[in-house]
């Protein structure tokens, strides 16, 4: 079969691959819909550590199920959309539902074989039925969403009617924006350097774009008051992003962080000490959250168009090289087989 296989740092090769065949518990299935994630983009340039070449990567998808091994629970053609994450099942924060934090969690496209192919084997409890009508492409955002609602949801739970923040206006980013909507924020702000984006923003209604050129605080403080606001999501991940957060969140506020663009950061302790900043970690997600990001793909609250685009798998190491370069002119890039 056919697959876009990263083979070294800033090297992805649209090459044959041997068929994989599914084992017991396993399901083969022929992707449709594959999204290129920003930690994929990390992994293409050798940034990510858990990443190591070669590795087919791809870990937002939807396809159809082409063959079914011993107990695998679906036939094929079904529909479907995939979990990757995959955990033990049996420690201590998988009994609280924290599978995502399993040491022994595997993820596909990282720990073994992505969808960055026209084929890829994944167990049958990571596959998710898909509702009748709906797209793969949109299917396909089921995963990132889950990761931005998750984020989302946890910040503004302690705050009706937020006044929220989006530092970073990629797809995670974006996402958010859509969650923070979705879940009654009275206000939302999109920042990001890139013009781009911030028209994006605009366009789908989801947050007044602000330039991060300029005085963010300045202006955010003249749009919503002087004392900033309730919640942060800083969904890039860098110093400049967090020390920004910092300045912009209101004392009692929420700062999430689900951006990580880098490990060590600088950070004002003693304000948050003395203003009970609430400062968390946002790391994908609960099998509830991929449900509710089904559901809400489903009942169209989120949707891919206008900030998405469709390009052939065959073409995706050209995508690669335009996403990491800035002069791909879409939020993201879906890969269709």
């Amino acid at each position: 079969m056919k697959a876009l296989l990263w083979t070294a740092p800033e090297r992805i090769e649209w090459t044959d691959v041997p068929m994989p065949a599914p084992a017991d518990g396993e399901l083969l299935i022929k992707v449709h819909t594959v999204g290129v994630c920003g930690s994929d983009l990390e992994g293409y340039l050798g940034h990510n550590s858990l990443r190591k070449p070669p590795l087919l990567m791809g870990h937002e998808f939807s396809g159809t199920v082409e063959q079914v091994g011993s107990g695998g629970g679906f036939a094929p053609g079904q529909r479907v959309v995939v979990n990757p994450l995959s955990s033990c099942g049996r420690c201590r924060l998988c009994a609280q539902g924290l599978r995502q934090l399993c040491d022994r969690r595997c993820l596909i496209g990282i720990h073994r074989a992505g969808a960055y192919a026209e084929y890829v084997v994944v167990p049958s409890d990571n596959a998710v039925a898909l509702p009748d009508g709906l797209p793969f492409e949109t299917a396909a955002l089921t995963e990132p969403l889950a990761c931005s609602f998750r984020a989302a949801r946890r910040a503004m739970a302690g705050h009706a009617l937020a006044d929220v923040a989006v530092v970073g206006a990629g797809a995670i980013g974006l996402l958010a924006a859509y969650s923070a909507r979705i879940m009654g924020a009275s206000a939302i702000y999109v920042i990001d350097v890139n013009e781009a984006r911030l028209r994006t923003a605009e366009r789908l209604g989801i947050g007044v774009p602000i330039d991060a050129r300029g005085d963010v605080e300045r202006e955010v403080k003249r749009l919503r008051g002087e004392s900033g606001v309730d919640v942060v999501i800083d969904a890039a991940g860098f110093q400049p992003t967090r020390t920004l957060a910092a300045s912009l969140v209101r004392t009692g506020g929420v700062i999430m962080n689900v951006g990580l663009g880098i490990d060590d950061t600088s950070v004002p302790i003693n304000r948050f000490i003395r203003s009970e900043v609430d400062v968390k970690g946002s790391f994908c997600y609960a099998d509830s959250d991929f449900q509710d990001a089904l559901r809400l793909l489903a009942d169209s609250k989120v949707s891919e168009r206008g900030w998405t685009e469709l390009r052939p798998l065959s073409a995706g190491a050209d995508a690669f090289r335009e996403l990491v370069s800035g002069r791909c002119p879409s939020g993201k890039i879906l890969l269709q087989s």
